[in-house]
């Protein structure tokens, strides 16, 4: 069989050496603006090692996505290798999305699907986003060294960065992309997130509804205030905590301990030294997410995720075990007001503050059960994972050009076209999360799974590959099986008898309805 011939664009004059783990023969290439390689019968799974200068990168790429990029690596007719060719086509974004987990796959699905998208990287990825042939995944790149990911940008010609995880935000990448159209807010703008007592300050400064609240720093004070104020009562580590460092203490000694376990026995690390203890709120939770430029805020469709991980809605909390859109408590009436009360004043008095925000504002409500009022319970900097997985699916819209604009100051000018449907995601998760949970569970029947409807789609948050090339599980949360319609979410509770892993409650799926 002859070899399939691709066409490989870099950003600068470069020498470029190019190996198929199917091969011991490398390929060498030395180009002012166009590569070509060429490569014959390949196997389930093939990496490709690049060299670039002193950079080097690792390309991971599956039979059911034989090009590793969308168009920057363009297939030809079968033939044997050549040595050029030039691009008729117009030239598009090459995107570059930084993470690895279920939200990140969500991201590349719909940036794939974007006609102004060209190719998609994403560092690090994960095996089942390189499998899926939604991106090119370089898990050797590291993202927490912004001068590494700025090299890499600069070699492919990357002209547009997705942030998807917080943590690179609040750790300045952002700031340290600036360059690059990056989307994802600066890391003082991304505080909102990094450190809930500056959410709790700018809430009060600027009149945004939320909980009232303390601030502590030692574990003592913040005792006798929980004694005055009673139980049920909530604390909350300061600083960013993977989604876990809230406990919602209906008693007394739940909320010393809470107290302990994250002032003194530091199982946050440095994110517990300090605690916000607030009032507890009763009511129904949601999620509300806002597109922002700095100056406008555009709402996405609504969404309602499930955290704790036991039927029932029992056991600790998790960073999500599954979610779905629309949320049925957020009607037209209260999204409006969750804009004129939350986040308009929210752009507003960051701008104020010197630090605008760019990105995804995810505010998380609740929804009062006296008042039926809203009230901000937490902010994220960045979209909701498992929620990003029903809005992706259900976005009709040009994902790239939407962020972009976000990125310009242009969101004025943009409207979002949804999916008249619902989706819902359901987690499935190693046995044993949040706490410690096991690893290396072989995940089988993904392919059979996607294949039962057009509309299943499965993200995967926690997967690598064995040494036999099967999936297993690498993560606490390993796959997020998504549906759109309501009609067809009962597909995704066939890989329940197919895996060695656990569905999350079937309180979530009631809510779909």
């Amino acid at each position: 069989m002859a070899g399939v011939a691709y066409n490989l664009r870099l950003g600068s004059t470069s020498t470029f050496s190019l190996k198929n783990n199917s091969s011991n023969n490398p390929l060498f290439f030395n180009r002012t603006s166009f590569l070509s390689f060429s490569a014959s019968d390949r196997p389930q799974k093939s990496d490709f090692f690049g060299v670039i200068g002193s950079s080097s990168f690792h390309f991971s790429t599956s039979r059911s996505s034989p090009t590793p990029f969308k168009s920057f690596l363009k297939s030809s007719e079968p033939s044997d290798f050549t040595n050029g060719g030039e691009e008729d086509e117009e030239e598009g974004l090459i995107v570059l999305v930084i993470g690895g987990g279920g939200r990140e796959h969500a991201i590349c699905y719909a940036l794939q699907r974007s006609p102004s998208c060209d190719a998609v990287f994403c560092a690090p990825g994960n095996a089942g986003i390189s499998n899926s042939g939604n991106a090119t995944c370089i898990s050797d790149l590291d993202i927490s060294n912004s001068s590494a990911v700025i090299s890499f940008c600069q070699i492919w010609a990357v002209g547009f960065v997705v942030v998807g995880p917080e943590a690179p935000l609040v750790a300045g990448l952002a700031n340290d992309l600036a360059g690059i159209p990056t989307f994802g807010p600066s890391s003082e703008a991304a505080a909102l997130e990094g450190s809930k007592d500056f959410m709790k300050r700018l809430c009060f400064k600027y009149g945004i509804p939320t909980a009232k609240y303390k601030t502590f720093t030692d574990p003592t004070a913040a005792k006798q205030y929980i004694e005055d104020q009673g139980a049920p009562i909530v604390i909350k580590a300061d600083g960013l905590a993977a989604g876990k460092g809230v406990v919602v203490a209906m008693t007394m000694e739940e909320a010393y301990d809470a107290v302990d376990s994250m002032m003194v026995q530091n199982v946050f690390g440095s994110a517990g030294t300090r605690v916000v203890v607030e009032e507890y709120l009763e009511g129904e939770e949601a999620s509300f997410f806002a597109m922002v430029d700095g100056e406008t805020a555009l709402p996405l469709e609504s969404a309602q995720d499930h955290k704790r991980v036991g039927d029932g809605d029992t056991g600790p909390n998790t960073g999500g075990m599954g979610a779905y859109s629309p949320a049925p408590i957020l009607t037209e009436e209260l999204k409006s007001l969750v804009m004129r009360s939350i986040i308009l004043p929210t752009v507003k008095g960051m701008s104020a503050e010197g630090c605008k925000f760019v990105g995804v504002l995810y505010a998380g409500l609740m929804i009062e059960k006296k008042t039926g009022l809203p009230k901000l319970i937490e902010y994220n900097v960045r979209f909701g994972d498992p929620e990003c997985q029903v809005l992706m699916v259900r976005l009709e819209s040009d994902l790239a050009q939407v962020l972009l604009a976000a990125c310009r100051g242009e969101l004025s000018k943009v409207s979002l076209e949804w999916s008249p449907g619902s989706a819902m995601v359901v987690v499935m998760a190693s046995r044993g999360y949040p706490g410690s949970y096991e690893k290396g569970s072989i995940v089988r029947n993904l392919e059979e799974a996607e294949l039962v409807a057009p509309s299943v789609k499965i993200f995967h948050a926690g997967t690598s590959y064995d040494s036999y090339g099967n999936f297993i599980a690498d993560g606490g949360r390993v796959l997020g099986v998504t549906a759109l319609k309501r009609q067809e979410i009962e597909h995704t509770m066939l890989l329940k008898q197919s895996t060695g892993l656990r569905v999350s409650s079937d309180e979530i799926l009631d809510g779909g309805r």
